[in-house]
């Protein structure tokens, strides 16, 4: 049992207080933990105040003799702050970072932001008193006309008191001595703006009623599963979504919905606020930190019942969570960047279990993850296999741009697009083209042959760097760039680069009586600029859109007919082990936004390598045949979810230090002798220096997450020597995403 705890004594939104250690009583030791709030001697007078417990430990910094003793845990509720200091705790550990990251991730700071108030006036006794007051005050005529408005108007803000009645706050101030009005403070929050959908009377389909009458029998009964719903695109997930929040929400509880992009909450936000009113509130990136405190604080007042959001909503104070549903579980927008790098995913299925609530999590193409862990039980599987309504899944064309480029397309283009395209315009019919790509890519590809360099080792895509090197940034292996493709002689080898803006500016040319409108990070950093672009199109303002991947996930507009996705390659040689993974969740959503309305979809898919399993499988929506062939390769290769990972980034001014500390660091691993650990490098990091600061990574893999964490824990302790501290920075994280 531990000796000491540490204790937060002020846990207000304007600041997190630090930590004071506590002894804890012996007849305490077995209900003291993190998050239980308790009662604690403060200060000189030793005054009786509330903390919260963060931290245990059998160790103290202080003589134990000047240590105080917790006086007992507070009787009652446990409030929210409780459950997230909890929380966070449980972060710390599982992260590896600090409790200080931890809190300041869960618990919602007001950096500085102030709370807006408006004053209320009324009247503080019967209008006979007024009536004496004006008679014996005839000369006060500005007092008079205040009470005279107050006695007309009744309550009304102070400021248009005081410009109706024509006169300062110092009446006000005499009128309030003399005990003739009152004057209250209210919160005046600061609201999004929620587009409303007007109500729609929508009756579920067979496949979808039995889902839900599966889930409310358990919530009914008080049993909180976990789910997973697998449906395709198209298949009336999210009226499934709110027929759930409904039995949640007449249970008395509430609920949090997370959503991967901003972009969704478009029309996602509309159609929950159009269900259930006022409950609902949104929270994203591009509102204003006032407008985001605001809404955390009307949660923690139970003065809204639903949350949608990014990860971040996953922290919503709620004090009586019922339900966690988590839309497209599978995309990388819910793993953290930034320390503690978690994955909201995790984080959403502990806090359902600290507050016995149900975890949902919907897509059609869940990650291999997720779909692992269902067909092992750990998440009840359940389905929708078809469409709602009369729509089919689009029918999709594969190109292959080696031929376009054979028989002398070289346009971005191909000449299937182009004919499929012309004709949805001259049906008055809308398009949307996809450009599959993230970010800066570097990969090495021949045009004629489609043949990608890879590392012999990991089975990734190398990765070209500045000094005309291609490396692996899993184990380190480099060769020299090529100039002619190894496999067939061909002189078109290179890295691929490509952008909207040049996308925008082709199909301009070939169709230029078409409106064209473009949706990536440029045309959306004003705030309203997503919803704005969206209801553009919405309402058929355009007949094309182009974009990046925010245009392809969960959007549903009826009119379009066609897809064309230009390079699907952009994303299936990304030089780490989900790049399959992630072309294929990408191209099927993709395709899955033609043929939403009555008129049957087409999609058009352009890639180099018709052959891979993952635009195969995309191309025939099959996802099961998919995650056959990807399981089968993460086993092979031992990846997550068949192993675990762990990437190490180590970060520092001195290259020659940094490299020396990062063997010394493989070494201390090695001399652990593990069994089964797996250690690659240290090598460069994908950008292997970012601001002046060296990067160098190293990887480890163990099918038991635990000898993964024993490892973190060694080097943790390791790099607290005076010596290293200083000049090395160590950042971990739990099966990355994407290679370091």
């Amino acid at each position: 049992m531990a000796n000491y705890a540490g204790v937060i004594v002020d846990i207000s939104l304007e600041k997190l207080d630090r930590v004071f250690d506590y002894k804890i009583p012996a007849h305490l030791e077995e209900v003291v933990h993190p998050g239980v709030p308790v009662w604690i001697p403060f200060g000189m007078g030793n005054r009786r105040i509330k903390g919260f417990v963060v931290s245990l430990s059998d160790t103290c910094d202080y003589e134990e003799c000047r240590v105080k003793e917790i006086i007992g845990i507070c009787e009652g509720v446990i409030p929210v702050e409780g459950h997230l200091i909890e929380l966070a705790a449980w972060m710390r550990e599982k992260y590896g970072c600090t409790m200080n990251q931890a809190m300041k991730t869960v618990i919602p700071v007001k950096n500085k932001v102030k709370e807006q108030t408006k004053v209320l006036i009324s009247l503080n006794t019967d209008k006979k008193i007024v009536e004496n007051y004006i008679n014996d005050n005839k000369r006060c005529k500005a007092r008079i006309r205040v009470l005279q408005i107050l006695t007309l108007k009744g309550t009304l803000e102070k400021e248009k008191l005081l410009e109706k009645a024509a006169t300062t706050a110092a009446t006000l101030k005499e009128l309030q001595e003399a005990g003739l009005i009152i004057l209250q403070s209210e919160t005046i929050y600061r609201l999004p703006k929620i587009a409303r959908e007007e109500k729609k009377n929508i009756t579920l389909n067979k496949e979808q009623q039995t889902i839900l009458d599966t889930f409310q029998s358990a919530y009914t009964q008080g049993i909180c599963e976990n789910y997973l719903i697998h449906g395709v695109t198209g298949s009336g997930k999210t009226e499934v979504y709110m027929g759930m929040l409904e039995t949640v929400l007449k249970a008395g509880k509430q609920a949090i919905v997370l959503i991967p992009e901003i972009a969704l909450t478009f029309q996602t936000v509309m159609r929950f606020y159009g269900r259930f009113g006022e409950r609902v509130s949104v929270m994203h990136s591009k509102m204003s930190a006032g407008e985001r405190y605001d809404q955390m604080e009307r949660a923690k007042k139970g003065e809204i019942s639903v949350m949608i959001g990014p990860r971040s909503a996953v922290f919503t104070p709620f004090s009586n969570l019922g339900m966690i549903i988590i839309d497209e579980e599978h995309e990388g927008s819910y793993k953290s960047e930034t320390t503690p790098k978690y994955h909201a995913r995790e984080v959403a299925k502990k806090r359902c279990e600290m507050s016995g609530a149900s975890l949902v999590l919907g897509s059609a193409t869940p990650s291999i993850e997720t779909y692992f862990k269902a067909s092992c039980g750990e998440l009840k599987l359940l389905k929708l296999p078809n469409r709602i309504g009369d729509s089919r899944l689009a029918a999709v064309q594969v190109v292959d741009l080696r031929k376009e480029l054979k028989e002398g397309n070289r346009s971005v283009i191909s000449r299937t697009l182009r004919t499929q395209m012309q004709n949805a315009l001259d049906k008055n019919q809308q398009i949307m083209l996809f450009l599959n790509r993230r970010g800066h890519t570097g990969f090495i590809s021949c045009r004629s042959c489609g043949h990608v360099l890879k590392c012999p080792h990991c089975d990734v895509s190398l990765t070209l760097h500045r000094d005309n090197k291609m490396r692996c940034h899993y184990c380190g292996y480099e060769q020299p760039n090529v100039k002619n493709c190894p496999e067939c002689g061909s002189p078109y080898i290179g890295g691929f680069r490509a952008g909207t803006q040049a996308i925008e500016e082709v199909v301009k040319k070939e169709f230029p009586q078409a409106r064209i409108l473009r949706m990536d990070m440029d045309t959306t950093r004003k705030k309203g600029s997503y919803e704005a672009i969206l209801e553009s199109f919405a309402k058929k303002e355009a007949d094309i859109l182009i974009g990046t991947q925010m245009i392809v996930k969960g959007h549903d507009f009826p009119d379009v007919t066609l897809v064309g996705v230009l390079l699907a390659d952009l994303s299936l040689h990304t030089s780490d082990y989900m790049a399959a993974e992630r072309t294929f969740q990408l191209l099927t959503q993709a395709v899955g936004r033609a043929g939403r309305g009555k008129v049957p979809g087409n999609a058009v898919i352009q890639t180099y390598q018709p052959e891979h399993y993952a635009v195969q499988s995309a191309a025939s929506q099959n996802y099961e045949s998919f995650y056959e062939l990807e399981i089968a390769y993460r086993d092979l290769m031992s990846y997550p979810p068949m192993s675990g990972m762990l990437a190490m980034l180590l970060q520092a001014e001195d290259e020659a230090l940094l490299e020396t500390e990062a063997e010394k660091i493989k070494t201390s691993i090695l001399e652990m002798e593990i069994p089964l650990l797996r250690v690659t490098g240290p090598t460069p990091a994908v950008i292997s220096k970012l601001s002046d600061i060296y990067r160098r990574v190293i990887y480890l893999k163990h099918e038991d997450t635990k000898e993964l964490y024993k490892v973190r824990e060694m080097i943790d302790e390791a790099v607290k020597c005076e010596k290293i501290r200083k000049e090395i920075r160590v950042e971990f994280d739990e099966n990355p995403l994407y290679a370091y």
